[in-house]
């Protein structure tokens, strides 16, 4: 403990940490994100045209990612507790950059669809997966920063995605493969080659870490135990299995999720063809979403740095959600607005959504004390709230365009339930941290599962 003391060691060490764990799982999850939503950009190509699809087929096409990607999240934290993380992680990854390739082979929706649900299943451990390990490394309140810098891929990746399917669309004609092929197949081709090489670099759990020496290790585990005190759930038991899935924490964190990742995805896969029914081309809606996304990047590091600085997270919640509002407000009085006021609305959903999203995931994982809850809590909250998801990819129909009534509407319904989801979550954090001060939960530390309560230790003090 006494090295705890020493800033210079401890700013080393997280820097050791920063370096061996962000930038190879920023680079595996752009690429993550870049699979998923490239079929969004594919779409103003002539993916629709070449694959005779009709009516709401390219929803369907969207609609069956998620179902695989939903059930999947929480089984696949459960097997990355007990497989490397290296070898998991990058495992799925070059087996879903095949099925990526494979979407630019395809003559019909059939094997799109297919191929679509391939890539869902196989997508779903990365994520989850990742949050779980970053988790495991740092204490709460340095968590946030480090989060919204690994999630800030999936901000890149529909701006980096546009830039990059405007450069392929130029490929038209190449081997004789249309542009919209050659944007599945150069991307999966990189997420193949980045999931093979990702095998050496992603690290173990910190106990195992082999880029850390033993000092260091020691200096780790140290710390990140003082962070948890005794609010420790190592053992997976009928008590513990009990106290995590009766944890209303969880569920809270879910809706949060569902509700703002409904806005998530709806500029990620739409973005493009919203912007194009502005009146602009295929390849200028491709470049114009990225000053879109880079803005969000920029104000989502900013709240980042802020919610860790101050050791609140609700308000920050709050201030995405009522951004993200104000922009829906605008898109839904659209008729008779300037072009540049319409485009100004997509700044204020992006931002505002990625504000609130990437804050609920931090807030969620500060709640969870131990090793399988924290496990159960990311996953169950990236997957089932990405019910929120299939929402999205349903919603934004061609025969509403420009207007896009049904997504506007729904999504900002969706916001306004995760901002209540954030506000019942707030209380009731609160509200048990008061109790606890009072003294009102010390009998839980006379039953026999006293260590292994996880946060339900009365000494444990929630984010809020």
């Amino acid at each position: 403990m006494a090295r705890e003391r020493d800033p210079l060691a401890t700013k080393k060490l997280l820097w050791k940490c920063d370096w061996h764990l962000i930038p190879v799982l920023w680079v595996m999850f752009l690429l993550t994100f870049l699979d998923r939503s490239n079929i969004g950009n594919a779409k103003i190509q002539g993916l629709p045209q070449e694959l005779n699809m009709k009516g709401n087929d390219y929803n369907v096409a969207l609609f069956v990612f998620f179902i695989p990607y939903i059930l999947f999240e929480v089984p696949s934290n459960w097997i990355i507790k007990k497989v490397e993380p290296s070898t998991w992680l990058s495992g799925i990854m070059v087996t879903f950059g095949i099925c990526t390739i494979g979407q630019g082979l395809v003559n019909n929706l059939a094997g799109l669809v297919g191929l679509r649900f391939c890539v869902g299943f196989f997508e779903a451990g990365l994520f989850p997966g990742c949050i779980y390990l970053l988790s495991m490394y740092y204490k709460r309140y340095e968590l946030q920063f480090r989060l919204t810098l690994f999630f800030s891929a999936s901000i890149v990746a529909p701006a980096f995605g546009g830039l990059f399917a405007y450069a392929l669309a130029k490929m038209d004609g190449i081997a004789g493969y249309s542009g919209w092929r050659w944007i599945f197949i150069i991307e999966g081709i990189a997420t193949v080659l980045i999931g093979a090489i990702s095998k050496f670099l992603i690290p173990s759990w910190p106990e195992r870490a082999t880029f850390l020496t033993d000092s260091e290790r020691a200096h780790l585990l140290a710390r990140l135990s003082s962070d948890t005190g005794a609010a420790t759930m190592n053992t997976l038991n009928k008590r513990s299995v009990r106290r995590i899935v009766t944890d209303g924490k969880i569920y809270l964190g879910t809706l949060m999720y569902c509700g703002v990742v409904c806005t998530s995805y709806g500029g990620a896969l739409f973005m493009p063809s919203i912007i194009k029914e502005m009146g602009y081309t295929s390849a200028a809606a491709q470049v114009r979403t990225i000053p879109i996304f880079m803005v969000a990047l920029v104000v989502s590091l900013i709240v980042a740095v802020a919610t860790d600085k101050l050791r609140h997270r609700y308000g920050f919640t709050m201030l995405g959600v009522a951004i993200a509002t104000i922009g829906y407000i605008i898109l839904l009085s659209q008729t008779g607005l300037a072009v540049g006021v319409k485009y100004f609305a997509l700044f204020l959903v992006a931002s505002g959504g990625f504000i609130t999203q990437t804050v609920a995931l931090g807030w969620l994982a500060n709640c969870m004390s131990g090793h399988y809850k924290r496990s159960v809590s990311s996953a169950s909250q990236v997957g089932f709230g990405n019910i929120g998801g299939i929402i999205a990819s349903n919603i934004f129909l061609d025969k509403e365009a420009p207007a896009y009534k049904t997504g506007y509407s729904v999504s900002l319904g969706l916001l306004l339930m995760c901002g209540a989801a954030c506000t019942a979550l707030f209380v009731l954090l609160v509200r048990e941290n008061r109790k606890r001060e009072r003294g009102e939960r010390d009998y839980r530390l006379l039953g026999e599962d006293r260590d292994n309560l996880g946060d339900d230790h009365p000494a444990w003090r929630f984010a809020t």
